[in-house]
């Protein structure tokens, strides 16, 4: 595997021999004694990340950080500075910079710094791709996800398109049958007019014909006009029939008759209507097994049973998390203003492997509470609901694994290991910092920014 470029900027050689030691097995590391040197080498080569000091002779570390985001502004710069300027490596951040080392510092947290910044660029690659994934052929408008069962899904829906016959969609609540039947309606030759979404459900009983149909005045005590229904509304377009297996009996007979007759009579009206309207139908129950209890009309399950499309629920197409995750989070962080890079491993890896009875819908919720209530440049384990953090402690499903780049599955494995180290320890030594650094061998800070990382609180672990 390819090791990580590393390029040490510092006219003081002891500086460049402790880089050395700490990075030289891990990375591929190259070292400039000044600033310009260091200048020359950003601009005929690449590099992961650019640790550089800020007062230096000939160039100064503002002018190295300005020549490596002109020249690649993926690449992370750490800048280094003593304690009368940290206010300038502040103001270095502020024009791009990832992090800075107070000199003197200790090994560990220049190790871990550079670490970080590593992880921050892989974020930030992963997040391009997923745009460009999301933006190519692993969406089919506004649907996402490049599993074998979506890309079926697709197959499907740009077959029902072409056709101008009657579709029954078929998932669970929260799949996107309405994006799915959207997305038939805006790829067919009815597009340019209206989509009429009807969810049956939500219909009172008493008033599903005359929202359907419309109704003539008169009709029924409040009617006190002639009101077009929603068929109409729908004319020469398409009507989305969400939840159509809600509808009540009769009727069910009616919108039989009129799928079958291609008309419609408004509500205490004789004359009959003609349309010309495409029906999709959507449903999350087993319209077989409601047939068979009595509760749904066989005649009425055949004609909307025409083109069907079953859409997997989420726990089934696991691999597809990581795509959808990194659509809504770029969604929802456009709508409130956040920049964010993506997510860290571990929730990542808490996000597949929950079950998300929600399916989608959930997904999306989870994130957009993310966005809203991360405070970081990339979404943590702690920013998830509690009921997703829980899934961390359980290990992917195999299928998920095996779709994985190694690189990824080991990153996820080390990241699992060293977090139940953090609470294993902190449990041991109720939650107290300055023993469990010395037991694990690390100097406090590094401890603390250990702790902050894999969002492990040492106080849920002190004596009560």
């Amino acid at each position: 595997m390819e090791r990580a470029r590393v390029l040490v900027v510092d006219d003081k050689e002891n500086i460049l021999k402790l880089f050395a030691r700490i990075l030289g097995d891990g990375y591929e590391l190259t070292t400039a004694a000044d600033g310009g040197r260091a200048i020359s080498l950003v601009a005929t080569q690449p590099f992961d990340v650019v640790v550089t000091d800020l007062q230096m002779p000939h160039a100064d570390g503002f002018e190295v950080l300005r020549a490596v985001k002109a020249r690649a502004p993926e690449t992370e710069v750490v800048m280094m500075t003593a304690y009368a300027t940290v206010q300038d490596a502040v103001e270095a951040m502020k024009q791009g910079a990832y992090d800075y080392l107070q000199k003197p510092f200790d090994p560990d947290d220049a190790s871990l710094v550079v670490a970080r910044a590593l992880e921050r660029k892989r974020l930030k690659e992963q997040a391009a791709a997923l745009r460009q994934e999301v933006g190519g052929v692993h969406a089919f408008h506004n649907l996402v996800g490049r599993s074998d069962r979506m890309r079926e899904v697709y197959r499907l829906l740009e077959q029902a398109s072409g056709l101008d016959i009657t579709v029954l969609l078929q998932g669970e609540t929260g799949t996107g049958k309405e994006l799915a039947a959207r997305a038939v309606h805006y790829h067919s030759a009815r597009k340019e007019r209206r989509f009429v979404p009807v969810n049956c459900g939500a219909l009172p009983a008493e008033l599903v014909e005359s929202e359907l149909f419309g109704h003539a005045r008169g009709s029924f005590t409040g009617a006190a006009g002639m009101k077009r229904g929603l068929f109409e509304e729908a004319e020469g377009g398409t009507i989305f029939l969400d939840e159509i297996g809600d509808l009540p009996l009769p009727m069910q007979v009616k919108l039989n008759r009129a799928l079958q007759e291609k008309e419609i009579r408004r509500v205490g009206d004789t004359a009959a209507i003609r349309t010309n309207v495409r029906v999709i139908a959507a449903t999350h129950r087993d319209l077989k097994a409601e047939v068979a209890a009595g509760r749904f009309r066989e005649d009425l399950f055949y004609r909307l049973n025409v083109f069907p499309v079953v859409l997997p629920p989420l726990r089934e197409r696991r691999e597809d998390v990581p795509l959808l995750a990194g659509h809504f989070l770029e969604k929802h962080a456009g709508v409130l203003g956040r920049r964010l890079t993506g997510f860290e491993a571990d929730a990542l890896r808490a996000l597949t492997g929950y079950p998300w009875p929600g399916n989608v819908r959930e997904l999306e919720n989870a994130v957009e509470r993310a966005v809203a209530v991360g405070t970081g440049t990339t979404v943590a384990l702690r920013d998830l609901p509690a009921d997703v953090k829980g899934t961390q402690e359980g290990s992917l499903p195999p299928e998920v694994l095996a779709r994985m780049p190694y690189r990824e599955a080991v990153d996820l494995a080390r990241d699992r290991v060293t977090r139940d180290y953090l609470v294993a320890l902190l449990r041991e030594l109720e939650g107290n910092v300055t023993r469990a650094a010395e037991r694990a061998g690390l100097a406090r800070e590094s401890l603390h920014r250990l702790l902050k990382r894999y969002g492990v609180r040492s106080d849920d672990f002190k004596a009560r």
